[in-house]
């Protein structure tokens, strides 16, 4: 449910649920969740790393083998780092003043990843001898939290050279590459991106579906649609086999990064080409694409999505209609928009506030006070029940997603009160 709200898995979640299955020996799921961590392409953290044990001790050893050298202790590593797995500051791994390894020593943690690139944001020289004079154990875990924590993209590539060719038996792994593909990607580096691209496909390592899609996504704000495309026709080969789910997402995310560049015939060029290999958009993508149409004054292919939406089967939600009749009275087609709100009725959606006083406020504008006078009549005796706001959002979140969300949280509050 959390990937098609596009809500990032975080590592703190695959913890809760590993502990949970490892403790009630459920090991099928538990190998099925350690591959989807694989695909989110997040670390595995401490508790994660205890339930990956007792996993491959029930016999699971195929699909945790490269696993093992994070599940036996460094003997060169005499201290350990912050153990926060996550790429976002607010989901850390539970990470408390003190360290505990599985030989029982406890370390206090020493070096902090973010004050020593920001030592390194010039590359200075001096610096990078101090830090080659330092003697750190390189770790694929401790070089993703100092990509991490470069600012620029500039310092990051240098680094992640750098680190390659220093004593000791490091290699890059796809953690490490693809945190690297992540900065870069943000910041429009497309050449130095394609390079490491090559080198992995020649050595045959997969990346993990994550680094794809969030490649794509960076490639929006960096306004590169190309690359963004070339990427996303080459996904396979890069990451594996995708899923259903996966490869709705992928499209959805490289569709919106190419409306971002205001790609606009691009976009329905893809969108026919993705329908034609069988892809199953979701709700929240037609009203993405939807709302970006209505703003380019594009009416037409506005009502083009809209009849792809029940040519694909699905309903539209209260959501979808608040966009379509938003676009209409934007662009001056208040008519239209109450054709909208009257089919809308007659399926029990009830409209926002807000869009229902821009309704009311188009017809007027057009000269259609009756038709107005009659939206006014139709929400007489609501009261509270008209929504201040419809559940739902573009791109991301259904209004079926946020009902469903409500209805978990319900139920948990309603068998605490029992």
């Amino acid at each position: 449910m959390l990937p098609m709200m596009r809500t990032r898995r975080t590592s703190k979640q695959y913890n809760v649920l590993a502990e949970a299955l490892s403790a009630l020996d459920r090991f099928d799921e538990l190998d099925s969740l350690v591959k989807e961590m694989k695909s989110d392409g997040i670390l595995a953290g401490r508790t994660m790393r205890e339930s990956i044990a007792k996993l491959r001790s029930a016999g699971f050893v195929e699909s945790t083998d490269e696993y093992v050298d994070e599940l036996a202790p460094n003997a060169k590593i005499g201290c350990v780092v912050d153990e926060s797995d996550e790429e976002t500051d607010d989901d850390d791994d539970e990470a408390g003043d003190e360290i505990t390894v599985s030989d029982r020593i406890r370390l206090k943690p020493w070096l902090d990843p973010i004050s020593l690139t920001r030592a390194l944001n010039g590359w200075d020289p001096s610096e990078v001898k101090a830090l080659e004079s330092a003697g750190f154990v390189w770790t694929p875990r401790l070089v993703c939290k100092i990509l991490r924590s470069f600012r620029k993209p500039e310092p990051a590539w240098e680094f992640f050279c750098w680190v390659s060719y220093q004593p000791g038996d490091f290699t890059h792994n796809p953690q490490t590459v693809s945190r690297m593909i992540a900065t870069l990607a943000r910041s429009g580096h497309v050449e130095l991106i394609e390079r490491l691209l090559s080198k992995l496909k020649s050595e045959q390592i997969l990346l993990p579906f994550a680094t794809i899609r969030l490649a794509i996504d960076f490639y929006g704000l960096s306004k590169k649609p190309e690359p963004a495309i070339k990427l996303y026709r080459s996904a396979e080969s890069i990451c594996g086999p995708l899923t259903q789910t996966n490869r709705v997402l992928l499209c959805s995310s490289l569709l919106r990064t190419v409306v971002k560049c205001r790609r606009k015939y691009e976009a329905m060029e893809l969108l026919e080409e993705m329908m034609g290999d069988g892809v199953l958009l979701d709700i929240q993508t037609f009203s993405g694409l939807m709302q970006f149409f209505a703003e380019e004054g594009d009416l037409k292919s506005v009502h083009k999505l809209f009849g792809l939406v029940r040519q694909c089967g699905l309903e539209p939600d209260g959501y979808m209609y608040r966009v379509l009749i938003r676009a209409y009275c934007k662009n001056e087609r208040a008519v239209l928009g109450l054709r909208v709100f009257e089919e809308m009725r007659s399926l029990g959606l009830v409209l926002d506030r807000g869009t229902k006083g821009l309704l009311v406020k188009s017809l007027w504008k057009e000269g259609k006070l009756r038709e107005a006078a009659a939206v006014e009549e139709r929400f007489e005796g609501l009261g509270e029940r008209i929504p201040t706001v419809l559940p739902g959002h573009v791109w991301t979140v259904s209004e079926a997603d946020f009902r469903r969300v409500c209805d978990i949280y319900s139920g948990c509050f309603k068998r605490g009160e029992s």
